[in-house]
């Protein structure tokens, strides 16, 4: 399967993706950092990739996207915005109610299942 298609299908299967460096529980950079505490405050699970580990993912992303930088949050197959927007977001009250009206339609998941390969 072509790079392209992999994120359209993660895109497609996961309401809410988080495209980042590291993981939740072990960020790599400051703005996966912020951008996870924000999702993690509102409480609703969230897929992530993490594009350190996915060097094809990383380059074809922003490509796709049309968005340089990581992270990336997806919401429902449209791309959100970076950390600069998700912390606009959760300051003019604007990332909860998104969030979680996008939330109820998760598959469910088991603990630790919430990567995404």
């Amino acid at each position: 399967m072509e790079t392209i298609d992999v994120i359209k299908e993660q895109i497609t299967k996961n309401p809410i993706i988080l495209y980042m460096k590291g993981s939740p529980q072990f960020p790599q950079c400051g703005f996966s950092s912020q951008s996870v505490e924000a999702l993690m405050a509102i409480g609703e699970p969230f897929a992530f990739v993490d594009i350190l580990d996915n060097p094809d993912i990383r380059q074809e992303l922003p490509k796709f996207a049309n968005w340089p930088t990581f992270p990336q949050l997806w919401v429902k197959g449209e791309l959100v915005g970076g950390c600069d927007i998700i912390v606009e977001m959760v300051q003019n009250g604007e990332l909860a109610p998104l969030i979680k009206e996008a939330s109820p339609e998760l598959p469910e998941k088991k603990e630790g299942e919430d990567s995404v390969e």
